[in-house]
């Protein structure tokens, strides 16, 4: 008998049942399907070019699956709200990479950032928000405010609300939010309060124009919140997916703060 020729096979044998076994498991490993809108900068795109873009590809590859994405626009009737009801809900994807930390509909995980509505205005004009919405100043510039967010309601409250000029970016296919900072740099508007991740990306293109955070305030008497922290969102039921993510998100925080550093979004904590 043969030994060492018996070996030799056999150790051939277990070499290609590993590789067989390595093989199986990786054509195995169910895609992480993210629904995103395939046409919204900064936040995704179906080139790959967005935040959300960017750390969907962190958590898909920290839980070892390939990344697949169910395109379908935010910006719908029904708006943001009728996306997840068609989309999420329906069960047509895993998760959702942006939703409010804390949201009453849906599951989601930790927060990964956390960001603020914002002042954003000409340098040399020296405007002063220490008092955030309640500022003097905007009683005499020209404001702009996207629609239907927590910046409208302070300015009603105020009664800011009729003399500014409302922005429909994010009920728009196709509009950007870099529109909204033309605006002040052509003057149409003097002070915008807009949410930060939206247009921190596009301010490089703007060198004329500066920001500055909207303070939360309850001064009113009544809930005023301009910070919020953000979370991805699960399927309905999927705690084990919830519980990947969350895990995910801690053993990447480095990877994921340098992705919204580069997208001009400050992470606050």
């Amino acid at each position: 008998m043969n030994t060492p020729n018996i070996r030799m096979r056999w150790i051939a044998a277990l070499a290609a049942t590993a590789a067989l076994s390595i093989a199986q498991t990786a054509a195995a490993a169910e895609p992480l399907k993210v629904c995103a809108d395939p046409d919204y900068m900064p936040y995704s795109n179906q080139a790959g070019q967005g935040f959300e873009n960017k750390v969907a590809e962190v958590v898909a590859k920290a839980l070892d699956r390939p990344l697949q994405y169910v395109w379908s626009s935010y910006r719908q009737q029904g708006g943001f709200d009728n996306f997840l009801a068609l989309n999420l809900d329906k069960g047509k994807c895993d998760m959702v990479m942006d939703i409010p930390y804390g949201d009453p509909e849906e599951m989601y995980t930790k927060p990964y950032y956390g960001s603020s509505y914002v002042f954003v205005w000409k340098k040399d004009k020296r405007y002063n928000f220490t008092d955030g919405l309640s500022s003097p100043i905007l009683h005499s510039v020209k404001i702009g405010f996207e629609n239907g967010t927590p910046p409208e309601m302070g300015l009603k409250m105020r009664n800011l609300l009729l003399k500014a000029r409302p922005f429909d970016t994010a009920e728009k296919k196709s509009a950007s939010p870099k529109s909204t900072l033309q605006a002040v740099e052509d003057g149409k508007v003097d002070v915008l309060i807009t949410w930060e991740p939206a247009i921190g990306y596009y301010m490089k293109d703007f060198p004329n124009l500066t920001m500055a955070r909207v303070p939360d305030t309850n001064e009113l008497g009544s809930p005023e919140r301009y910070l919020f922290f953000m979370s991805m969102a699960v399927k309905p039921g999927d705690k084990t997916l919830k519980h990947q993510l969350d895990a995910a998100i801690d053993g990447n925080k480095a990877a994921i703060g340098e992705i919204m550093k580069t997208y001009n979004v400050r992470i606050l904590h």
